[in-house]
């Protein structure tokens, strides 16, 4: 199986003096899903929690919504010419009754780590039918809650320590304990891994959840939270204008810029505890508390 980092020689240079040093990378390996052995997409990720990224991945694109779904996920011998096993094809296979995916859905190219929609044909086919509605999530969360959840992802974020070149996905409850967390060179692998990893233990929904990012908030990142039932999401970085326009169209709470006491509220605001107008919300704007 491939490892989560490499060491490389790099040249050092500190106040004009300059030496050799080995240097700890994160990994980035290729990735490819198989849904019942037919290829449908490649993505650059970090190795590690494999099966839970492909699960996440295909809960994301609305094929499994439990995890009676999946009848088996597995490496693929057999994966190289001379029959060894890269550990970097994962096929999955599905119970019976279960669609295979849509071919809108197989991809024309690679999916890198840094952009989780190349090879969409369109707009509207990310707009994924959801098996179940955050609008009507009931979950409160104190702002001061929300305000130490960057600080407990950082302290839980190991092979960063080590590297200082991953993504992490926090999923935390609405009270700040940390339910589970994920790496990985791609963003939106690390919140596939998260909610993969729901999926396999029979959690989905998410109900009464918060899921942290640790850069920004992009579209396809608010469409995962919705499709996992994950009612509040919030990113230490922006979110994107579309982002936003999701989270208000479906029920989403979105905090950006998260940092320190400081956090920008662009929808759902209701769901925060004692938030000036918190009670108003703002469906399709936003709100600061400073």
């Amino acid at each position: 199986m491939g490892r989560v980092t490499a060491r490389r020689r790099v040249l050092r240079i500190r106040d004009g003096v300059a030496a050799h040093h080995p240097d700890t990378l994160a990994a980035e390996e290729p990735m490819e899903i198989r849904v019942g052995g037919r290829p449908l997409t490649v993505t650059m990720r970090t190795p590690g929690d494999d099966f839970d990224l492909a699960a996440g991945f295909l809960v994301s694109e609305g094929v499994v919504h439990r995890t009676r779904d999946v009848a088996g996920i597995r490496y693929c011998a057999g994966a190289t010419s001379d029959g060894g096993n890269t550990y970097n094809v994962v096929d999955v296979v599905l119970a019976p009754g279960v669609a295979a995916p849509d071919a809108s859905l197989e991809r024309n190219f690679y999916t890198t780590s840094s952009c989780g929609l190349c090879g969409k044909a369109s707009l509207d086919a990310v707009r994924t039918t959801a098996a179940w509605s955050v609008a009507q999530d009931p979950v409160r969360v104190g702002p001061e809650v929300l305000t130490m959840l960057p600080d407990r992802l950082r302290a839980a974020q190991r092979v960063f320590d080590a590297t200082g070149g991953l993504h992490a996905a926090g999923l935390f409850s609405a009270d700040g304990e940390l339910l589970c967390l994920r790496e990985d060179v791609g963003r939106h692998n690390a919140v596939d891994k998260v909610v993969g990893h729901a999926l396999r233990e029979g959690l989905l929904p998410l109900r009464g959840t918060v899921l942290i990012v640790s850069g920004r908030a992009s579209f396809e990142l608010v469409q995962k939270a919705v499709m996992a039932g994950i009612p509040v999401l919030a990113a230490v970085s922006a979110p994107s204008s579309l982002a936003v326009d999701l989270a208000a169209e479906s029920g989403l709470t979105l905090v950006g810029f998260l940092r320190g006491t400081s956090m920008n509220v662009y929808t759902g605001a209701e769901r925060l505890q004692g938030a000036p107008d918190a009670s108003i919300g703002v469906p399709s704007g936003g709100g600061v508390f400073p």
